[in-house]
């Protein structure tokens, strides 16, 4: 749809424990040396050298605060005119409440500014981008927080337990690989109508595709997740060339010629290298930090989208894609005037 709809601020908040690939390797030392796999092999089979841990009892909705008042703050706002919250995480503190509930309480928002929480993996940021949009065109509100917080030690911790049974089979080894690639973090995110905004970073509009026949090749559990990880790369790029003809079909300027910026969400180095290839876009043009953040779920496009422009490599008018899929499978396009 056509978007007067702006991203006014974005700010992010990471974890103080540096955990390392190697050291995760060193836990199940053991089991790997049996099944004749060398340490470094998590490393170099992902991209992924480290990720970080909040400290031990930090909920979700603590962290996603942490990032929602920075936000506040450095984009200047009153909050009080903060019309609604949602929340999006993959983390949860409780089955219910919402964390949305649990971070407006700590805000001590407005007892007329809705909340409530979206679900859907990897791709809920976006999705609740798309939510504040719908609501800011309609005129209901003035601002909209998407907030977000990850926090990947429960079921890291978890998960290294499981992989160092002294009777694991190499089946349940891998199906369980991909949890150690998880990262953790939180972002928050401010949006407003152009006529209100100071920024002026213009959404243009996305474009979303399912291919729910996959809805089992990935599924977390608060203490991990099981996946099939070739099956689940197969299907996913298979559903973002198609996602990504629907862009071009329906978004204005949608080619690796005219896009300045991709801000991906990040599972792997080898995901990005072949979803590159598939999509033949240039990754000299993807902002990259799976390397040392890891797998941050739907916390990591909006984190990836600020990390650019901290680093320069966003100037006013870059025409940005934020490239998502989700397990689901689920996959958005959505364009950006910066």
């Amino acid at each position: 749809m056509p978007s007067n709809i702006v991203i006014e601020a974005i700010a992010y908040e990471l974890p103080p424990h540096i955990i390392t690939s190697l050291s995760i390797e060193e836990q199940i030392s053991a089991n790997l040396e049996k099944f004749g796999i060398p340490l470094g092999n998590l490393e170099r089979l992902t991209g992924i050298s480290e990720r970080r841990f909040w400290d031990v009892g930090t909920a979700p909705s603590d962290v996603a605060t942490i990032a929602a008042r920075k936000v506040i703050q450095e984009s200047g706002i009153d909050q009080e005119e903060i019309g609604c919250i949602i929340n999006t995480s993959v983390s949860k503190d409780f089955i219910e409440p919402s964390v949305a509930c649990l971070v407006h309480g700590n805000l001590e928002l407005s007892p007329f500014c809705r909340n409530y929480d979206i679900g859907n993996a990897c791709l809920g940021f976006v999705d609740g981008i798309n939510d504040i949009m719908m609501m800011l065109e309609a005129g209901k509100i003035k601002y909209g927080l998407v907030v977000n917080g990850e926090s990947s030690r429960e079921p890291i911790e978890a998960t290294i337990k499981k992989l160092q049974d002294p009777d694991l089979s190499m089946a349940t080894f891998r199906e369980n690989f991909a949890t150690l690639t998880l990262g953790s973090g939180a972002v928050a995110m401010i949006l407003t109508h152009k006529d209100n905004s100071n920024s002026g970073h213009l959404i243009n509009g996305s474009v979303s595709m399912a291919a729910t026949a996959f809805n089992r090749l990935c599924v977390g559990q608060r203490d991990g997740g099981i996946s099939q990880p070739h099956e689940l790369l197969v299907a996913g790029v298979g559903l973002a060339i198609e996602a990504w003809e629907l862009c071009k079909e329906q978004l204005d300027n949608w080619s690796d010629e005219t896009i300045d910026l991709y801000a991906p969400h990040q599972v792997s180095i080898p995901h990005m290298n072949m979803l590159s290839e598939a999509l033949e876009i240039s990754m000299e043009k993807v902002f990259l930090n799976v390397q040392t953040l890891g797998n941050i779920g739907p916390a990591a496009l909006p984190i990836t989208l600020k990390m650019a422009e901290e680093a320069g490599r966003l100037v006013k008018g870059n025409h940005v894609a934020l490239l998502g899929i989700g397990s689901g499978l689920n996959c958005t396009g959505m364009s950006v005037t910066w």
